[in-house]
């Protein structure tokens, strides 16, 4: 069966990676939520899509308290989605960050999900080989997965040497070829950004592990899971 994931939490519905969003993703029906998260200046696990908010301050330079009341802690984020089969928590670190910065990101993250014993619904993703890279090197039981935009002849060796479970591509790149390739090197695949009926049944006709999406109403009813 493929799982729905609301991405960014129920984001058509209400403002994304806030807490309203998630909540309402589970209210939904959603199987799972994906999400963003940076680091504030102290290292608190932030959820936020972008490393700057919106008047241009930096996340990574502000403290916690600083911070709109909309940003959401991850320790809250994760609190909202209990129960849920999956949460896809993406590291937005990038090869033009110092490589501190990109350890830390994972290393912060694993130690919550750890300590709050979600290692087994929680899968890890990042365009950012160095940061999933380091979740693998910390030796936890929680999944990788690399994500990408255009899947490069490379994606899947790059994904499997690494040592990860999964393959993130934009939705509009999946075929049935990429789809027979992953799943023989043993990868699963977490197509992102899917809203429309008709990709959301081809994409589940195809035998992907999850649709990522922003109306996890709208796919529950599509896929016959409302």
């Amino acid at each position: 069966m493929t799982l729905v994931l609301a991405h960014r939490g129920a984001s058509h519905h209400y403002p994304p990676n806030t807490l309203d969003a998630f909540r309402a993703a589970v209210v939904l029906g959603a199987d799972g939520v994906e999400l963003d998260v940076h680091l504030t200046r102290e290292g608190i696990p932030v959820v936020h899509h972008d490393a700057h908010l919106v008047d241009g301050h930096s996340i990574a330079r502000l403290s916690y308290r600083d911070l709109p009341v909309w940003v959401p802690t991850l320790d809250a984020v994760l609190a909202a989605c209990e129960g849920l089969s999956l949460v896809n928590i993406e590291l937005k670190t990038t090869a033009h960050d110092e490589r501190p910065e990109r350890v830390a990101s994972a290393d912060v993250v694993v130690a919550l999900v750890e300590r709050l014993g979600l290692t087994d619904r929680v899968l890890v993703s990042s365009f950012d080989l160095a940061a999933i890279g380091r979740v693998r090197e910390i030796g936890t039981a929680i999944a990788t997965a690399l994500l990408v935009g255009e899947p490069d002849a490379d994606a899947i060796d790059r994904a499997v040497a690494g040592g990860h479970s999964a393959l993130n591509p934009w939705f509009g790149h999946v075929d049935a070829d990429l789809v027979a390739r992953a799943t023989a090197a043993g990868l699963d695949l977490h197509p992102w950004t899917v809203d429309r009926p008709d990709d959301l049944r081809r994409l589940a006709g195809l035998g992907v592990r999850s649709v990522i999406t922003n109306r996890p109403d709208v796919a529950r009813t599509t896929l016959g899971l409302a």
